[in-house]
């Protein structure tokens, strides 16, 4: 799955990378300022989605002396850093339309139509590859190509409406729209990189509903010290206190694996046995 990951942000990063400069040679060609600046802004894309590449090839690395739950979150930092850049590029294209509300400037129409269908497909492509939920900087990486066909379609209606009804605003009204939309899920994906970081118990967990399914195993007299986070927010793993006459370790450790949880560590202990930090978790 992880190689799949991988494999599918590079496609969406050489997509970006050659449209990138197929745009700023168009631009150049055409003598449009517009199209030769939303070059630079693609290829700025394209270099930060090579940059999650790279840290979603570092995130396979298998655990050493120096990162002993491995490399996983090399792969949430490409998130984190894609995210920060979606956030702060809505905010740039709201400014940038709202400045074009205030100052209308000429709008070249068929150039816009054509532009907007290939950038259309091209970043389409991108967004079909990354589509999958397989890691949090792939999911950063597809909404980062959602914006971008989104932005296009925009592009290519707006176009449309302005030649038939030289209705200027429609374009800088539309980006609005798009920009808040990207800016909420970007948002969205920002929190769960913070809880992450923050080591907030995964979503999908209720520790009430684990106590409970440990409690229920034959043998099991209680357990405390509970503690549940997650490297990558797929990957999760706890720490533990049983207490039991049993040895019911490997049969609590398929429950919780049933449960979403991958990696456990657990301290077995006698009825009798005094734990210091049996309230260290409720």
């Amino acid at each position: 799955m992880k190689h799949k990951t991988e494999k599918n942000i590079l496609i969406a990063f050489l997509l970006n990378f050659f449209f990138s400069i197929f745009e700023f040679i168009g631009g150049t060609f055409t003598g449009s300022v517009a199209i030769a600046s939303d070059a630079i802004h693609d290829m700025g894309d394209a270099l930060s989605i090579g940059l999650s590449f790279y840290l979603e090839k570092i995130s396979k690395k298998k655990p050493d002396n120096n990162y002993t739950y491995g490399y996983l979150r090399y792969s949430v930092m490409g998130s984190f850093i894609t995210t920060i850049i979606l956030l702060v590029g809505s905010c740039l294209v709201i400014v940038n339309a709202i400045s074009k509300i205030l100052n209308p400037v000429e709008i070249h129409y068929n150039g816009m139509i054509l532009l907007a269908i290939f950038g259309g497909i091209v970043n389409f492509l991108a967004a079909y590859f990354t589509h999958e939920d397989s890691s949090l900087n792939q999911k950063a990486v597809n909404l980062h190509m959602l914006e971008d066909v989104l932005g296009w379609f925009v592009v290519l209606i707006g176009a449309f409406i302005m030649k038939l009804t030289n209705f200027h605003l429609i374009d800088p009204l539309l980006s609005i729209g798009v920009a808040l939309f990207i800016f909420m899920e970007a948002f969205h994906n920002f929190k769960e990189i913070i809880d992450l970081f923050l080591e907030k118990t995964p979503r999908n967990i209720s520790i009430d509903s684990l106590k409970e399914t440990i409690l229920s195993i034959d043998g099991v007299l209680g357990v405390h010290h509970i503690h549940i986070w997650s490297i990558d927010g797929y990957s999760n793993y706890a720490t533990m206190h049983i207490v039991s006459n049993k040895n019911i370790k490997e049969i609590v450790k398929k429950e919780l694996k049933k449960l979403g949880i991958s990696h456990t560590t657990i301290e077995i202990e006698s009825p009798k046995e005094k734990c210091r930090e049996e309230n260290c978790h409720v």
